[in-house]
């Protein structure tokens, strides 16, 4: 530490790697001295100058302001007020450009001076060396001073830092070309400034303190050396001109030769660096009691008729300090904001000047040309030369383009100081700088959301947690704890066991079941009986099977009796019977027919019992068709119960038979036919299966055995037969409907008379039920065999061989057919007349 201190005593500087050397234009600006320029018309302070948060606005629109007043008050961590740069009113609070390149809107209040300049009560400090530490960073924080030299880091943070501090460097190099704000301030202004540097030594207490002034500011540093003389802890230290030797890491190189970590800062190593500009703000917060409200800024350029320095007041309009200093713009002026290497140029001149603004450039094309078109790169590694931080701004600029922002910082982007030098040397005019610009916001933004997510993590399981523990809470605060005991059943309780613990004591340890046993036995000694009388249960279930039979009885009579509907309806359902089989005969006669002649044969099995079936339904209807005397319904004696039952199953048995073979007719001769004819036929069908259910259950009656004696033919024989039998049936059916339309009248009356002195002489219930099921009979098999005939319209047309063979059985029953059809009709007309009259009986009698 010794021999460091003896080194940099002596005059010793270090070298920093990397550097350039533009053209440093300072002469246009330092021959002059700071000018005081007149009040502007307006004063535009944005709230926020500096890096931290907002202060708190402690004014509204309208107020009257005295110059020197704060017009925000600190809020929050990193947080310094503003002032109002003169005296007057406030027109407005709202959001105008910032000193930005983007420009973007940032709130800010404007003022408009009232001429008088009035300042505000001062608080002057005669003898700062008798403040203490506190008083003098409340001073410094109360002022609103920041760095006037790079971003703006808060004066009281840097002041009041907790760590110790070896070596405080004063930052008067000014390394950048046209600048000489702090040159020509420490000319005029140098025992200021050094008075500045002494409250900062009070404050922070270092071992020495060193200013580092470049060597072409020969004027700068002999009024420093001068001013200084009385204070050997203060040593004034020349550097060679390169640039950017003002960077705080690379002066901090320059004048200790130690080097700042990676991703860290000057006070990690025991160093702190102010600007001289600040230190000058210092001063005149402690001496003088005036807040940070201006500061001098350079106006240079070609196109300005009188380049210098000038105080400018916080929040003048950059338009003021050009019109000021004679300012004439050319075609597609340009004015920057800082200088050449590290400013930005500003999109309007109307925006006002901030703690950080140090020079406003007005140049023409010649002395600063518009950036040629990006080509590119040619790898010469100039850049990487001349990176005074050692970083590969090649490298960096490729993972930027792509975007690879975790390559970015592999690569210590951060450590960039954004001076501009590899631009600068960057034949392929690449705009490198702007790249990892960009690239920081990114990141930054990137690191912002990723500590939002976080935060919102926690609080959502922090929130989660809590629920879950006011619902248990809740829950074992909802359950029910069992109520406290009386003193009387506390003594109940003791009672009883003290009564079992008698009955131990005594050896009695009789269960449950032992003195079920002893009261059972208890009871058989007197007499009582054991076992249970279920007389009186048998009683009572006997009279509920006889109420059920009675019950069931007068059930089976009422609908007996209700079961002849009257007359007219009667009436309807029988046309609408015969209205549902004349459309069905007509559906199936539109079905081409042809296709059974085509049709495989079916199981032989299957084949031969349809055949049985078909020929004894024939014959079934034929036998009721020819009784035209429906006086044998009335004569029979009633059959037993056990036969009839016998014989109504196997009526139902085989009427379900013939409806299955008669489905596996249908399908082959509906092949061919349309999706209407399809959809007609399967409609029909569904209707023939469903009657013939119903003719079968009113067919229990009869008796079934012309079914069982009829012998299976030859296949072919009985399929044939079948065939001409439903053709039969079907001209019969046609043949019974004509006639029906034609002597409808004359022969309904001629066999109600008839049916009127049969019925006479029955008169019993019984007989009246019997007619009105010989008369649903007949109608069913006179549709049913109509249907029939219908589906196997033209079977006729089989082969000869096998007509020759069913020759005789044939004939036969072509002889009778036109009996058969005649008998039919009178058949149905007679037994509808009856059903009528029997249903008029049993209504005049009910």
């Amino acid at each position: 530490m010794e021999k460091l201190l003896e080194q940099i005593k002596k005059g010793t500087v270090w070298a920093f790697p990397g550097g350039v050397h533009p053209p440093q234009q300072k002469s246009l600006s330092n021959s002059a001295r700071i000018a005081r320029l007149p009040l502007p018309d307006k004063l535009v302070v944005p709230i926020k100058q500096h890096i931290g948060a907002n202060g708190k606005l402690i004014v509204e629109k309208g107020q009257h302001v005295l110059k020197g007043q704060p017009l925000t008050a600190p809020a929050a961590n990193w947080s310094v007020p503003v002032h109002a740069p003169s005296s007057g009113s406030i027109v407005d609070i709202s959001s105008m450009p910032s000193a930005h390149p983007s420009a973007l809107p940032e709130l800010s209040i404007i003022i408009e001076p009232d001429g008088k300049d009035t300042w505000c009560d001062l608080n002057p400090t005669l003898n700062p060396s008798e403040l203490s530490h506190d008083d003098l960073v409340d001073i410094i924080h109360q002022a609103g001073i920041s760095g006037m030299g790079g971003a703006g880091f808060p004066t009281y943070v840097k002041a009041d830092i907790k760590q110790p501090i070896e070596f405080l460097i004063v930052n008067a190099v000014e390394c950048e070309p046209y600048i000489t704000a702090d040159d020509v301030l420490m000319r005029e202004h140098a025992t200021q400034v050094v008075q500045g540097i002494e409250l900062m030594q009070q404050i922070l207490n270092p071992t020495l303190c060193i200013v580092g002034i470049e060597d072409n500011k020969p004027e700068a540093i002999a009024a420093m050396t001068k001013a200084a003389e009385h204070n050997a802890n203060i040593v004034i230290q020349t550097v060679p001109t390169v640039y950017p030797s003002g960077g705080e890491k690379q002066l901090i190189k320059l004048l200790t030769n130690r080097e700042v970590p990676s991703g860290g800062i000057p006070a990690d190593i025991g160093i702190l660096v102010h600007n001289t500009g600040t230190l000058f703000a210092v001063q005149q917060a402690v001496y003088e009691g005036k807040p940070l409200i201006e500061r001098v800024v350079t106006v240079t350029g070609n196109t300005i008729h009188n380049a210098g320095n000038v105080w400018a007041l916080l929040g003048t309009e950059v338009k003021h300090l050009l019109d000021c200093q004679g300012f004439s713009p050319v075609p597609q002026q340009r004015v920057v904001m800082g200088g050449p290497m590290m400013g930005f140029t500003l999109p309007t001149v109307r925006i006002g000047v901030i703690k950080t603004t140090n020079c406003i450039l007005a140049p023409d094309h010649k002395e600063l040309a518009e950036p040629g078109p990006e080509k590119a790169c040619i790898r010469c590694s100039a850049c990487a030369d001349a990176c005074p931080a050692s970083l590969l701004p090649q490298q960096l600029q490729w993972f930027a383009k792509s975007k690879e922002y975790d390559k970015l910082q592999e690569h210590n982007l951060f450590d960039c100081i954004e001076c501009g030098a590899c631009a600068y040397v960057c034949p392929s005019e690449i705009p490198l700088v702007q790249y990892y610009r960009v690239a920081k916001v990114e990141i930054k933004e990137q690191q912002a959301d990723k500590i939002k997510a976080d935060r919102a993590k926690e609080r959502f399981d922090a929130r989660k947690e809590r629920l879950e523990r006011e619902q248990q809470e809740r829950q074992n605060r909802h359950k029910r704890k069992p109520a406290a005991k009386t003193p009387d059943e506390k003594q109940k309780v003791a009672d009883a066991l003290a009564r079992v613990k008698n009955k131990s004591s005594d050896g009695d340890e009789k269960s449950a079941v032992a003195a079920a046993i002893a009261r059972a036995k208890a009871k058989k000694q007197q007499g009582e009986e054991l076992e249970p009388d279920n007389s009186e249960v048998t009683k009572e279930r006997a009279q509920r099977k006889e109420q059920a039979r009675k019950y069931k009885e007068q059930k089976a009579a009422q609908s007996e009796s209700s079961s002849a509907p009257d007359d007219k309806k009667s009436a309807v359902a029988a046309a609408i019977a015969r209205a549902k089989a004349k459309k069905a005969a007509q559906t199936q006669q539109s079905d081409e027919p042809q296709n059974t002649e085509d049709a495989t044969p079916a199981d032989d099995k299957k084949a031969a019992v349809a055949a049985a079936i078909a020929r004894a339904k024939a014959k079934k209807a034929a036998q009721a068709q020819q009784s035209d005397e429906p006086q044998s319904t009335e004569d029979a004696a009633p059959a037993d119960d056990k036969k009839a039952a016998v014989a109504a199953a196997i009526a139902r048995a085989k009427a379900k038979k013939a409806a299955q073979a008669q489905q596996s007719d249908e399908p082959q001769s509906t092949e061919d036919a349309t999706p209407a004819d399809d959809k007609k036929a399967a409609v029909a069908a569904a209707i023939a299966r469903a009657k013939a259910k119903k003719a079968a259950q009113a067919q229990e009656s009869d008796e079934p055995q012309s079914t069982e004696n009829a012998a299976p033919a030859d296949d072919k024989k009985a399929a044939v037969a079948a065939a001409i039998a439903r053709a039969k049936a079907k001209k019969a059916a046609k043949e019974a409907e004509q006639i029906e339309q034609l002597d409808e009248s004359s022969s309904a009356e001629e066999q109600a008379d008839n049916a009127k002195s049969e019925s006479s002489e029955a008169d019993s219930p019984e007989d009246n039920k019997k007619a009105a099921i010989a008369a649903a009979i007949a109608r069913a098999k006179a549709k049913k065999a109509a249907k029939e005939a219908e589906q196997t319209q033209n079977v006729e047309s089989t082969e000869q061989s096998t007509k020759k063979d069913v020759k005789a059985d044939t004939q036969s029953e072509g002889e009778q057919t036109a009996a058969e059809k005649k008998k039919a009709a009178v058949a149905a007309a007679i037994a509808r007349a009856k059903a009528k009259k029997l249903q008029k009986e049993g209504n005049n009698q009910s």
